[in-house]
């Protein structure tokens, strides 16, 4: 479910030693499967773990994960990193905003995966988001953009060149492209 490099766990075991004996860590994600998904670690007392967590054991300590969060935490990563910056611990939890879907699943509900998982935390950083609306009996996906991509100039570079590649190279045979539904005029609608 987790992974924790060698670096981190070194680092929570030294934490861990300042703490009450049978202290270890609980990770877990804050509004799972949402637009603001958070995920965060804190110490966990012995006194503070349920029947319902899981405990997975690392060297020198276990990661708590409660069952609302575990689901969202499947391939998240916890790192240690040392730069010029300083030393830092790092939580990389892709699943944490969409709960993951298996392979074989409808073709609606692994494009919403990709869309949630891959292509609105990069619109994000610019105040951006985008929605599935449907898929076409010819085969394109459609799609809505809103806050900060509505009204915004570059957006036919980034439906083309950004997430319809991005789309047909992992659903290539599935979807022949993809549209764009938005009314991008300027006026009262459009985000500034």
């Amino acid at each position: 479910m987790i992974s924790i490099s060698k670096e981190a766990q070194g680092h929570f075991v030294k934490l861990l030693a300042k703490q009450e004996e049978g202290t270890n860590i609980r990770v877990f994600v804050v509004n799972p499967g949402t637009s603001s998904a958070e995920c965060g670690v804190s110490y966990c007392p012995p006194d503070a773990v349920e029947s319902s967590d899981t405990r997975l054991p690392f060297d020198g300590f276990d990661a708590v994960v409660d069952e609302e969060s575990a689901p969202y935490l499947e391939e998240a990563e916890i790192d240690y990193v040392t730069d010029q910056m300083g030393s830092q611990l790092t939580l990389k939890a892709p699943n944490a905003k969409a709960r993951k879907v298996a392979d074989d699943a409808p073709i609606v509900e692994r494009l919403n995966y990709m869309i949630e998982s891959e292509i609105n935390p990069q619109l994000a950083n610019h105040g951006g988001q985008v929605v599935l609306l449907e898929i076409t009996d010819d085969g394109y996906a459609v799609l809505q953009f809103g806050g900060g991509c509505n009204g915004c100039s570059m957006v036919d570079v980034t439906l083309k060149e950004g997430i319809e590649k991005q789309m047909l190279d992992e659903f290539a045979g599935e979807i022949k492209g993809v549209r764009d539904a938005t009314e991008h005029q300027s006026g009262e609608h459009s985000y500034y």
